[in-house]
Order: C-alpha cells, then structure tokens, then sequence
C-alpha cells in the first residue's frame, strides 16, 4: 500500500526551521536534513508559505524561517497545510447486489472514517512544533 509521507516531511522541515531559529535556512540545507531533493522541499515550504507558517525568498540568497513562534504552531496547522489524504481511503469496487455487506460497507466505513480522523485531527490540535523541537533537544 502507497503511503503518503508529506506530513511527516512538513514536520521535518518545520522542526529544522524551529531547530534553528533566527538562522535563515535556504532548502537545499533543509533537504540534506530530510535526505531528499531541494525541489521537493520547496513544493512543501509553498505549501507552509501559503498557510502562513513559513517565510520563504527566493532567489540565489533565498532562505526561510518560521513566520509564528513554535508554541503557537500545532501539528494540526501543518497537517492542513500540505492538505494530505485522509487516514485510510474506502475501496471503489462495485456493489454486489446480492450481497448486504457488499450493498453498505461504504456507508458504515464512512462512519468509521470520519470519527477516526477527527480523532487523530483532535490529538494533533494538542501538540505544538515547541514539543516536537523540545523532544529533538532531548534525544
């Protein structure tokens, strides 16, 4: 099954800028951090830059930085950022007719779906960029 890492690559990055900040850091040296393409970085840090968490310039010079304080910057604000799918995705195979489990499994699993994710969206609500940065520092 594909996954989708964007989230935790966002978390990354933002940790870096947290990590170090009042440095301007340019997404080349962000990219060596994540082990990833510079341009991949950047598709992210648009995506942060447009919710209003980074500050980014371009150019030779280009650099960016945390545009709010990490305390005030939860999980949940990243997640919506980069707009990733959700938990896990409900199957588009046909109905059987025949068959009752067949006829309403999307239904009830749409149920499910929905309370899981509020959930998980709830606990990252609850947990700041200055947690994550704090636990770095301890490691």
């Amino acid at each position: 099954m594909a996954t989708n890492n964007q989230f935790s690559i966002a978390v990354h990055l933002m940790a870096g800028l947290g990590y170090n900040s009042g440095r301007d850091i340019t997404s080349s040296q962000l990219a060596q951090s994540v082990n990833t393409s510079a341009s991949f970085v950047r598709r992210i840090l648009a995506k942060l830059s447009k919710a209003g968490l980074v500050n980014t310039t371009t150019g030779k010079a280009g650099a960016c930085s945390l545009a709010i304080s990490p305390s005030k910057i939860s999980l949940l604000d990243i997640y919506q950022a980069i707009d990733p799918p959700r938990v896990f995705s409900i199957h588009s195979y046909r109905a059987q007719k025949a068959c009752l489990v067949s006829c309403n499994i999307k239904s009830a699993l749409e149920k499910v779906l929905d309370q899981t994710q509020a959930s998980m969206e709830d606990r990252l609500s609850k947990i700041s960029l200055a947690q994550v940065i704090a636990d770095i520092k301890k490691a």
